[in-house]
């Protein structure tokens, strides 16, 4: 596993676990460096990254279909709706 939040690939379901424990502690250690401090906020973003996550893969170039379920997709979603507007 990674040390952080970005360097994590998620690939099965105790990873998925694993990154939202790291994203916990990212959260405590790191709250300057999060859009959305609240609750509310960071399940706006959450919402709206997921609907929007799509175009982050093609904006970049990554071959993913959003549409498929994938523990990385969630980890994706998530780590969008650190920062997302």
């Amino acid at each position: 596993m990674k040390d952080s939040v970005n360097d994590m690939r998620v690939s099965n379901r105790q990873e998925f676990v694993k990154f939202i424990d790291l994203l916990r502690k990212d959260f405590l250690a790191n709250p300057e460096s999060w859009e959305n401090k609240t609750l509310p906020d960071f399940l706006e973003a959450l919402s709206a990254y997921a609907d929007d996550i799509q175009g982050y893969y093609d904006n970049i170039g990554q071959v993913t279909d959003a549409n498929q379920p994938a523990w990385q997709v969630f980890a994706d979603i998530f780590k969008g709706a650190i920062i997302y507007e």
